[in-house]
């Protein structure tokens, strides 16, 4: 009878069953005595487990001292289930074993993916764990150059093998407690890091487009926006952050030039969902932690392994307002025409999101004694599955890990898929007189 529920269930309801479930093994498994180098509280085991699965990156514990090598790799082993997708790996079981993929499994898959077609969801699969492990494989050997002669080859490539993996998928978990600010002026982890977390978030989509086109000409709209729209944010957050932190004693202030602009370029693109930093966060200027809010607030790309908002729904977002503006009714960008009902999913998107973070923002400013900025910071970086904190991660109460633990859910599963838990979409067989209201 149980299994009969599991099986008719909705795509969204079977999506949050398998990561609740998935985020219970990780917290059990955390809890074992040796995983951890001393005690470990269940609330603290499970917030590190959805940290990991919903590839955030916020803690409780340091990552680095506080587990063992075991604990580390069950820590890596959600950070990868959780980046590529639990129905992923569940699809690739199944080619292997020369099982069928249903109409339902695809469903899911493609809810999973953000994905707008249901047609070729296997084969983005497919490529995706290709594309995946060979980049991560790629990223670890140029990371060994640097921590093997650093930290010995069992250590030097145990660290090289969980960055790969944690930069790759967005997660932002680092064996250092600050995270990598001793790389700061470091030129290979600073390439392999950014560049991990710029691919992995640009989205699958994308990266199997190019692979297959191999032309700008030939690429999806999607692909061309996201190409486009990365490389213009990261530029203009790179300059933002330089001009904003140069004078900084506590941050940029005391670097040479070149040290200030790899600094600049790495901080400029972590907050869309990476979680490294090379500078200490909670001295940054008030300006700059509000460019960080919107920056992880907007987050990476669909069907990538970040989180947020995602960019080509805010870009859409900023194309619709430029349209009405200049009275036209249809949205034009690179000789494509964009639906008009894509826009009632991106409002849809966008102010669902903001109803989590305000929620949530409305109860840790009750449970927490920290100053408002300090709180929407840890909210919006939670929702993004950004890692990036002031400070209050490490001081929450138990009510604010639980609310923090549930918004990292909400952003890894994305606000509408939380929606349909919640009522199922249905096409209206009738439509009333049309009318118009004041707005304005």
């Amino acid at each position: 009878m149980n299994y009969n529920k599991f099986i008719r269930m909705t795509p969204s309801q079977l999506l949050f069953t398998i990561f609740g479930i998935f985020i219970i093994l990780g917290g059990c498994l955390l809890k074992l005595p040796f995983a951890t180098n001393g005690p470990l509280p269940w609330v603290d085991a499970f917030f590190t487990a959805t940290s990991a699965m919903t590839v955030t990156g916020l803690a409780t514990v340091d990552t680095g001292s506080h587990f063992t090598h075991f604990g580390q790799i069950i820590i890596a082993l959600l950070i990868q289930l959780g980046g590529l997708g639990i129905m992923s790996f569940a699809v690739l079981i199944f080619i292997m074993l020369g099982r069928k993929i249903g109409i339902k499994e695809r469903i899911i898959i493609q809810q999973a993916l953000n994905q707008v077609n249901l047609g070729g969801v296997i084969s983005l699969v497919r490529n995706l764990f290709i594309f995946s492990i060979s980049i991560e494989l790629a990223a670890m050997f140029f990371l060994a150059f640097k921590w093997v002669p650093e930290y010995g080859w069992k250590q030097g490539m145990f660290d090289s093998f969980f960055h790969a993996i944690s930069a790759f998928n967005n997660a932002g978990f680092a064996l250092w407690p600050d995270s990598l600010i001793r790389y700061a002026n470091d030129p290979i982890i600073n390439i392999v890091i950014t560049g991990l977390f710029i691919i992995g978030g640009i989205g699958f989509t994308v990266l199997v487009d190019i692979f297959k086109k191999k032309s700008w000409s030939k690429l999806t709209l999607h692909s061309k926006l996201m190409i486009t729209s990365t490389f213009v944010i990261n530029i203009l957050s790179m300059a933002a952050i330089f001009l904003l932190e140069y004078s900084n004693p506590k941050t940029l202030g005391p670097l040479g030039m070149g040290e200030k602009l790899w600094t600049s370029y790495f901080q400029a693109v972590t907050p869309r969902t990476a979680g490294f930093n090379t500078l200490d966060i909670s001295s940054l200027n008030e300006s700059t932690i509000f460019l960080f809010l919107i920056l992880m607030f907007i987050g990476a790309g669909s069907a990538s392994t970040g989180g947020g908002i995602k960019l080509t729904t805010f870009l859409v977002i900023c194309l619709s307002v430029l349209s009405f503006l200049r009275g036209k009714e249809d949205i034009h960008i690179f000789r494509r025409t964009i639906k008009a009902r894509l826009v009632t999913k991106v409002l849809a998107i966008t102010m669902t999101s903001i109803a989590v973070v305000v929620v949530a923002v409305f109860i840790l400013n009750i449970t927490e004694k920290a100053p408002f900025i300090s709180v929407l910071f840890e909210v919006v970086s939670a929702f993004g599955t950004v890692g990036l904190s002031i400070g209050l991660t490490s001081t929450l109460s138990l009510i604010g890990k639980l609310v923090i633990i549930s918004v990292m859910f909400a952003g890894k599963l994305g606000p509408l898929t939380l929606a349909y838990l919640l009522a199922k979409p249905n096409k209206a067989k009738y439509k009333f007189p049309d009318e118009d209201i004041m707005t304005g």
